[in-house]
């Protein structure tokens, strides 16, 4: 092979070389457009299961945040009583007509004992309740999650059963709605005596999910408040 033939060899190789990543470059770009779309797909996969994640303190989503018992944020689901089961005990506090008699008798007997029990809410209907649970949004800026422990959310109270009571210690108002409910004399003789009645406290000390109350009461003594409390009661 003489120089010349060489040099074109050399020559070939250079040009191959350099024609190489141009030829392929078409098929590099194919590769990716075709690529960006799946990679695209798994990264809105991604992106909706951590919106899903997250839904517990999203109020936009919170009727979706059941737990396997269909209860969310650990408060149970509960049908609002029928107007026509709902009597006026003093203005403003209905509660269910079945417990009507043991609640007025429970306050009389606390009386006669030195103990002035103080009603201070009865039934709620579901729209009411949305407001107050709602309501605290804006007034604590609080996710979902934090403020369904101090209240339950629209369709999931006690009171809109008609069978849950607030109760209060006259001689100490500072303590309504409060923790330091417990420390009164009112909520010892309740302690005490409830159970008498048929009631018993709704929110423990041993509850997980939602706060203490020891000013919240619920009924159970006729076979329609047991049935509507069977599930509470299994937990």
């Amino acid at each position: 092979m003489d120089r010349q033939e060489e040099a074109n060899d050399v020559f070939d190789i250079l040009v191959a070389e350099r024609k190489y990543p141009r030829e392929t470059y078409p098929k590099f770009k194919k590769i990716i457009l075709l690529i960006f779309p799946v990679v695209l797909l798994l990264f809105s996969i991604a992106g909706l299961r951590f919106i899903r994640n997250l839904r517990l303190s999203s109020i936009d989503n919170i009727e979706n945040a059941h737990d396997h018992d269909h209860s969310i944020l650990g408060h149970l689901p509960y049908s609002e009583i029928s107007k026509e089961k709902l009597v006026l005990i003093e203005p403003n506090i209905e509660v269910h007509i079945d417990m009507r008699e043991s609640l007025l008798k429970m306050r009389q007997d606390a009386k006669n004992d030195g103990i002035l029990l103080v009603f201070l809410s009865g039934y709620r209907s579901i729209n009411l309740q949305r407001e107050i649970f709602y309501s605290l949004k804006s007034k604590r800026n609080q996710v979902a999650a934090e403020r369904a422990r101090v209240s339950a959310p629209p369709g999931y109270s006690e009171h809109s059963t008609g069978f849950a009571i607030d109760i209060g210690d006259f001689n100490n108002p500072k303590t309504d709605f409060d923790v330091e409910f417990e420390n009164t004399d009112a909520f010892m003789w309740l302690k005490n005596n409830a159970a008498k009645y048929h009631f018993k406290l709704s929110f423990n000390k041993n509850n997980q999910n939602v706060d203490y109350e020891p000013w919240h009461w619920r009924y159970e003594g006729s076979i329609e408040a047991l049935k509507v409390f069977e599930a509470s009661n299994r937990k």
